[in-house]
């Protein structure tokens, strides 16, 4: 026992006095999981879509069409030329960008009692942003409807382009125009009423509901999805195995330098050796863990759900990135080999198991194949101790994975030793 803490405070004392270690693995994962914890939203997805507007319409009813879109608080227009929101949008400092073009009131007015063709708006976009033409695309088309059609009903300029409509009909033949005759006319004693009330309000179509939006909270302690936890979460497990590797690194540079042999020499076993670096590792994995998590609280405003399940969570990770370093150590042949296949299994682990994008946006292939990933079921272990809301329900089953993998890894790296040793 003597010898196991002996080794256990020697390697921990190493790390801590390796001040490049310390800072890949405590604050990167704290500045790179801000950074993609911002761009997700932070801890409230609230926010606005930069649109540009090019308005060429400018008749009445291009106005009220602009007029309505500024009032919406999810859209930010802004005034542009043609070609200056042709080039915004390009660089991506627009998301979309609405065209208006001339006449669009008039011909919009005509077209809804199908007197002549549908005029049409442009809609340039960001191919990255498709998401957001679709959402652009709802807005526009409620404004528009709303708009023309409360004049087409009840102003002035409605009154003259039925007119208008009414006399282009006279010249055609056949029941589709007769139809449209009689529907004009009963239009046309709609807005005289209209006129000749003085207290009649402009009345047109519109959105026949509306939405009430209701955030879904997975646990009871839930506070709704935030994009500071899932990133946190997902980079210091990403920075953590890292860690690990250099761990087992470790382990193969001291065989090179024959200070492994030497240590072996010494009346100390095999299984001390390898159970003093598994725990040595272990205890800085849940170390850096949590105090990625405390800057996380403190700054950041991630809540922890229950601090039971995250500590429950964190020492099953610790004990996987624990294994890992040990079978890093067993299976590499060379420090330089063993660093390369180590890295780019790590990064695979870490982007198939949901680190860098959360794994409900992938799709349901790629969500069940990442159940096989020990880093699918960290991340989803702290994201279900946070913002999730949930306690040992969600790390009870994590923590029993993520050691399963630990001791599936442990196992293959003894099974290893052992055998070179023979």
């Amino acid at each position: 026992m003597t010898a196991l803490i002996a080794l256990v405070r020697k390697d921990l004392i190493l790390f801590l006095s390796d001040r490049r270690r310390l800072l890949i693995s405590l604050v990167m994962p704290v500045v790179i999981g801000a950074f993609f914890g911002y761009l997700m939203g932070g801890s409230a997805s609230k926010g606005t879509i930069d649109v540009a507007l090019v308005q060429q319409d400018t008749g009445e009813i291009g106005a009220k069409i602009e007029k309505g879109l500024r009032a919406d608080a999810t859209l930010h227009l802004t005034a542009m030329s043609l070609a200056e929101a042709q080039l915004a949008v390009t660089k991506g400092k627009q998301s979309a960008a609405i065209v208006i073009p001339a006449g669009f009131g008039d011909a919009a007015g005509e077209a809804l009692f199908g007197v002549r063709e549908k005029p049409q708006i442009r809609l340039l976009y960001d191919p990255s942003q498709t998401a957001v033409l679709a959402m652009v695309k709802g807005m526009l088309t409620q404004q528009v409807m709303q708009v023309v059609s409360s004049e087409m009903f009840s102003g002035r300029r409605g009154a003259e382009l039925a007119d208008r409509g009414l006399r282009e009909l006279d010249k055609q033949d056949g029941e589709q125009a007769q139809v449209l005759r009689e529907l004009l006319g009963s239009v046309k004693k709609y807005q005289v009423a209209q006129q000749d009330s003085a207290k009649a309000q402009p009345a047109g179509l519109s959105m026949p509901f509306t939405t009430s939006d209701e955030q879904m909270k997975s646990g009871p302690a839930a506070v709704g999805y935030n994009g500071y936890a899932h990133s946190f979460a997902g980079m210091a497990v990403q920075f953590i195995l890292f860690m690990g590797i250099d761990m087992g690194i470790g382990v193969l540079l001291a065989k090179r330098d024959g200070v492994w042999n030497r240590v072996l020499a010494a009346p100390v076993s095999l299984t001390t050796v390898l159970l003093a670096r598994a725990v040595s590792t272990a205890v800085i994995a849940f170390g850096l863990l949590c105090a990625v998590f405390v800057i996380a609280v403190a700054g950041f405003g991630v809540h922890i759900a229950s601090v039971a399940g995250f500590l429950c969570v964190a020492l099953g990770f610790a004990a996987m990135t624990a294994g890992f370093g040990l079978l890093i150590a067993a299976f590499g042949k060379t420090p330089e080999a063993a660093r390369g296949i180590a890295m780019i299994a790590t990064l695979l682990m870490v982007m198939a198991g949901g680190a860098w994008m959360p794994s409900f946006l992938f799709p349901p292939w790629m969500q069940k194949v990442s159940l096989s990933m020990p880093t699918r079921w960290a991340v989803d272990g702290l994201d279900g101790v946070t913002w999730r809301g949930f306690g040992m329900e969600v790390a009870g089953p994590a923590m029993a994975v993520l050691f399963g993998f630990a001791l599936v890894f442990a196992a293959l790296a003894v099974f290893k030793f052992r055998r070179d040793a023979e």
